[in-house]
């Protein structure tokens, strides 16, 4: 068994000790080059840690094993991973012959806009949530904490500032045309606060944005939060963690394999907690992109 390790901020050769323990595997330090490199890959971080790396993975086709130890980790968590000990004893199935790999999707995010012409035909691969408008605001803040900060609690630190300062902006998605998959029709356009779509049910360290989401049936879950008096939005973010959202008459939730999101300005798309580009965008799913190690 040959197998590649990479290693987030925070982490480093000595998370190895417990993978090796029992296991006669050879390890490669970084990302290989070629898939006959290494057998499997293992990532020690959290959800940007990954993110930098599934355009990548999904060119190697290797199986990858996430090891949840990032400021946030929700989608080691939609893996069932969700400590050390968890990914440790996938691992320890996998080397031993287990056939505990899952195919699962990815979404893609495409830029549009004459200001990305560089990026456009550039396809930037996310794994659990991307969105615009509040969130992206509230994932740049984040960003900005010391790294122990962002891990216990510091998107929820970052909402009070991002959300008193932050303006709804007018953005219109658009789905395929149920009659012609080619073309686009305008799904809804208003005021929006907050739009997501996700591959997986959460983001930003546990919350549930998306509680239908599911990571192998072709689809994005769409959550957008139109305007809404700033303290009622405030009120509002503690029921996403729990995933009550839905019924809030200001929160409109949908599924869709394609869409098109445009601001009526230029915003920031912010993915698996990272800048990505900047609206207009085409966001997708990429079925069947990664191979994961799950328990």
């Amino acid at each position: 068994m040959r197998a590649a390790a990479i290693f987030g901020l925070g982490s480093s050769t000595k998370d190895l000790k417990p993978f090796q323990t029992n296991s006669d595997a050879t390890w490669l330090i970084g990302l290989p080059g070629k898939s006959d490199q290494a057998d499997a890959v293992l990532i020690f971080g959290g959800d940007g840690t990954v993110h930098r790396y599934l355009a990548q993975l999904v060119k190697l086709q290797l199986p990858l094993l996430v090891v949840p130890c990032g400021s946030g980790n929700d989608f080691a968590r939609a893996l069932n991973l969700r400590c050390v000990r968890d990914s440790v004893g996938a691992w320890r199935k996998f080397v031993s012959g287990g056939r505990n790999v899952r195919t699962i999707d990815l979404g893609v995010i495409t830029a549009t806009g004459q200001q990305d012409m560089g990026e456009a035909t550039h396809r930037h691969y996310f794994c659990c949530v991307g969105g615009v408008g509040l969130d992206s605001e509230i994932a740049r803040r984040a960003n900005k904490l010391p790294r122990w900060l962002r891990g216990h609690g510091g998107y929820v630190l970052s909402l009070p500032p991002a959300l008193f300062q932050f303006a709804p902006v007018s953005t219109t998605i658009s789905i395929p045309d149920a009659e012609n998959q080619d073309s686009f029709v305008a799904r809804n356009k208003k005021q929006t606060v907050v739009a997501a779509f996700a591959n997986a049910p959460s983001y930003g360290g546990g919350m549930k944005i998306a509680p239908q989401a599911e990571l192998d049936d072709g689809k994005l879950e769409i959550c957008v939060i139109s305007d809404i008096d700033k303290f009622k939005l405030f009120c509002l973010f503690p029921t996403v963690y729990f995933g009550r959202h839905l019924s809030i008459p200001q929160v409109e939730y949908f599924q869709t394999e394609r869409l098109r999101l445009e601001t009526e300005r230029p915003l920031d798309v912010y993915a698996d907690g990272e800048y990505v580009c900047r609206t207009p965008i085409e966001v997708s799913v990429a079925r069947g992109a990664l191979r994961a190690v799950v328990p």
